[in-house]
């Protein structure tokens, strides 16, 4: 012990020590700098914003600060084929250099949907059905029917779909739905007399609709004319009809004696 006391005391020791010490002192400068070096710490640049832009701009916008870009797709019916819809990361967000932008572009074309199975079901559980299809409700039109709000016929893009048909992810389904009133019948309205917003008002009263509009005669005033014949016309035969009629008119400037 005595002998490694002394040694600790001789100038070898102290050079040992010294150098030992610089060393360690060289080794950690070198590797923060080199550390800073290969990070390029402090260093980088905000992610331009690129979503809502066309794929070729997007691209050259993110070239031209040095950054690479992956691609995926998706579609979405009404933004153009071709557009950034995502971009990750987003728009200002602090990256290295040459850090990879993931980019979601619209397809051109929108992927494809068997049509379930939504007839006589409920409006509610229809709606539900078309949604998980991607699929969206367009127009309800109802008829006279023992159901209501029970989907009795479905149609796309003016034309009858059925299940199992193919149509494009994100198209308008348009429904026809029973309002409850099934053949339910209601009494026909006297009409003579009542210019044609009268009797549009009458008929909206008594779950009728307006049918053909003729004309008798030159009209000179539409507003004013009246209603001088109807079909079907009350009578001593046929005093009702069912809910949903449509009732045609002939209109006259003439009055009605």
């Amino acid at each position: 012990m005595a002998n490694f006391i002394t040694y600790l005391r001789t100038k070898s020791f102290r050079n040992n020590l010294f150098a030992a010490i610089v060393t360690v002192i060289v080794l950690l400068i070198t590797a923060f700098f080199s550390l800073r070096y290969y990070t390029k710490h402090g260093q980088g640049l905000n992610v331009p914003a690129v979503k809502g832009l066309a794929f070729s701009q997007a691209v050259a916008k993110l070239e031209e600060l040095g950054l690479r870009y992956e691609v995926d797709s998706a579609y979405i019916m009404d933004m153009p084929p071709g557009t950034v819809i995502d971009q990750d990361p987003e728009a200002e967000t602090f990256v290295k250099d040459n850090r990879t932008i993931y980019l979601t572009v619209n397809r051109a074309t929108a992927p494809t949907v068997k049509f379930p199975d939504i007839q006589f079901k409920s409006f509610i559980e229809a709606q539900s059905i078309i949604a998980s299809f991607g699929l969206k409700v367009g127009d309800t039109v109802y008829k006279a029917d023992v159901s209501r709000d029970v989907v009795l016929d479905v149609s796309f893009g003016g034309q009858p779909v059925k299940a199992g048909d193919i149509i494009p992810k994100g198209s308008k389904i348009d429904l026809l739905l029973g309002d409850g009133g099934g053949n339910e019948e209601v009494e026909i309205p006297n009409l003579l007399g009542f210019t044609k917003d009268e009797a549009a008002f009458s008929l909206r009263g008594s779950n009728l609709k307006l049918g053909e509009i003729t004309y008798d005669g030159d009209i000179t005033d539409t507003a004013n004319a009246v209603i001088v014949a109807q079909s079907p016309v009350l009578s001593d035969t046929v005093a009702t009809v069912k809910i949903g009629t449509a009732v045609n008119i002939t209109l006259s400037n003439k009055k009605i004696n």
